[in-house]
């Protein structure tokens, strides 16, 4: 006889070797069909004769299941039980038992008779069945802060062998310690299937952190993968240890705002009513936690605080600021003053904090305020004072106006780039703004006026002499100028005189030096008249006639002079 073969095989699942046994393993499946192999498959020796099946009932007698002759195509099936309906034979000489159940973990033994030998081969079945989804039951309402309550039960059902479970925190296992956590396990058997159930408890002692952890329970089985419940949270209920008082208001606070107080504990469940010092009067609020203020005003800057009902002890303070802002500007609006005089300006302020304060003078910022001790034209202008604290700010200002008499600062001419015109620049001073009038008619040019400060300018074309005048004038008085004007002379207008006064001089020069010339020849012209006058007496008298050449030479050195 061929000696036994023990392998390790399974369908399904792995066979199994118990220590210091030949009975091979094989596990099924719950309600579906087990395959118990029959020497793993291998069971047709030369000569065979049959192939039956046989089992271990549970009284421990044997009991025939079937036989199958090698000649024949269909086993003849001997079973009087239950497997009457369920056993059948696969072609490698395998048992198929249908709708595998626990009453099926036994013995079942292959007997394989050919002409030579005999040969049994026995095999023991396990069925396995997959639990329910775990679920979490009897769940605590709420868990205490330090205090050990059951926390849930955790239950599966139907499974075998029994599941293993396992309670989560935040996906971390808790492990049974005996004082904050305790776990305690059961299992029970359905009396009809045999299948298994387990319960486990969960004892568990909160912490105030554990108001957000998640609680799960895993089931572990042999048929896997793990499965997990659905996660509950649990209300954490802790006393009261810190209350907190916060000022619900826009920053910062202003004269005229609305300031709510609201009070906080860190309690759970949070209290609903608290005592309010609004400035050392004593407010009870109750199924709410703020406090309003409607318009405030500075005078309610001060302390607040708020505490517990039953715990004056426990409280919470804020100072809280009104912001004000108080400003005062003289002077304001129009401001007209007369050239030279003094402007005092005067900038009050009360704030409740540091003030920052700006000028500008017709948008353009000035880094500070110009003295007015002596006004001039230029200061006029438009002044605004922007006085600001944090979150607040005021705007004031003032129109400058500074008047004073017209006053000519220049008057000057210079002949044109074509030599064709004379130009006339007239220069004033005054506001409101000089009227010019030119004593002769000429063309406007262009005109500006600066900062108190006016340029005319006239263009003529003058055909002779003239004197020219300008005049400016405006609702305070007035002031004029004269000035030589020379027609023009024929030049080369290539390259035109740039400075008329110049030109006038040279002329003035050159007609000295001719009305000189003019005179001396007049002067010469005149003694020879008397000489010649003197000679004819001494004809007469009978003279020599020396002395006369010689004043004929003085006469003639004159009229040489003359010529020149």
């Amino acid at each position: 006889m061929q000696s036994l073969i023990c392998l390790l095989g399974a369908f399904l699942a792995a066979a199994v070797f118990h220590p210091g046994s030949c009975v091979q393993t094989v596990i099924g499946l719950y309600g579906e069909t087990i395959e118990v192999p029959c020497n793993n498959g291998t069971n047709k020796p030369d000569g065979l004769i049959f192939t039956k099946w046989k089992y271990v009932k549970d009284d421990g007698s044997p009991g025939d299941l079937l036989v199958k002759q090698a000649q024949k195509e269909e086993a003849t099936v001997s079973a009087t039980d239950g497997y009457k309906s369920r056993v059948s034979i696969a072609t490698n000489s395998s048992l198929l038992i249908a709708r595998g159940s626990l009453a099926d973990q036994r013995v079942f033994t292959c007997m394989v008779v050919s002409l030579t030998n005999l040969e049994e081969y026995s095999v023991e079945v396990k069925v396995h069945k997959k639990p329910s989804a775990p679920v979490i039951k009897n769940n605590a309402k709420e868990l205490e802060n330090g205090k050990l309550t059951q926390l849930g039960e955790c239950v599966v059902e139907n499974a075998n062998p029994p599941a293993d479970l396992i309670w989560m925190k935040n996906n971390q296992p808790l492990v049974d310690d005996g004082k904050t956590i305790i776990i305690t396990s059961t299992f029970t058997k359905d009396p009809v299937t045999g299948l298994s159930s387990t319960s486990s408890r969960l004892q568990y002692t909160a912490r105030k952190e554990d108001v957000e952890s998640q609680f799960t329970c895993t089931a572990k089985h042999e048929t896997g993968p793990d499965q997990v419940s659905e996660a509950k949270t649990f209300p954490i209920h802790y006393p009261t240890e810190k209350v907190s008082l916060q000022v619900v208001s826009q920053s910062p606070i202003r004269e005229g705002d609305d300031v709510t107080l609201k009070c906080q504990a860190d309690g759970n469940p949070p209290p609903t009513s608290f005592n309010f010092n609004i400035k050392g009067k004593k407010v009870t609020v109750t199924d709410k936690n703020v406090y309003t203020m409607t318009g405030v005003t500075r005078a309610d800057s001060g302390i607040y605080k708020c505490s517990l009902l039953d715990n004056d002890v426990m409280e919470s303070t804020q100072f809280v600021t009104v912001s004000f802002l108080d400003v005062s500007l003289t002077p304001t609006g129009k401001v007209l003053k007369k050239l030279g005089e003094n402007l005092v300006v005067s900038l009050d302020r009360n704030a409740s904090s540091e003030v920052k304060v700006t000028w500008t003078k017709n948008t353009h910022k000035l880094d500070k305020l110009p003295d007015f001790s002596k006004l001039t034209y230029s200061d006029a202008g438009t002044y605004v004072c922007d006085v600001s604290i944090e979150g607040m700010k005021r705007n004031l200002s003032f129109e400058l106006t500074v008047e004073g008499i017209p006053r000519i600062t220049s008057l000057t001419k210079h002949r044109s780039y074509d030599g064709k015109h004379k130009v006339l620049t007239c220069e004033a001073e005054g506001s409101p703004k000089p009227d010019v009038q030119w004593s002769v008619n000429g063309t406007n040019e262009e005109s500006s006026y600066v900062n108190g400060k006016a340029t005319y300018k006239l263009t003529v074309v003058p055909s002779k002499n003239l004197t020219v005048s300008c005049l400016v004038t405006n609702n305070l008085g007035f002031d004029s100028k004269e000035i030589s004007v020379f027609s023009l002379f024929e030049e080369d207008t290539r390259k035109p005189e740039k400075n008329e006064d110049g030109t006038e001089q040279a002329k003035v020069i050159v007609g000295v030096v001719v009305g000189l010339l003019v005179a001396a020849a007049l002067v010469g012209l005149t003694y020879w008249l008397y000489i010649k006058k003197t000679r004819q007496g001494s004809w007469k008298t009978g003279e020599k006639e020396t002395g006369t050449s010689e004043e004929s030479k003085k006469l003639e050195e004159n009229n040489h002079k003359a010529d020149v």
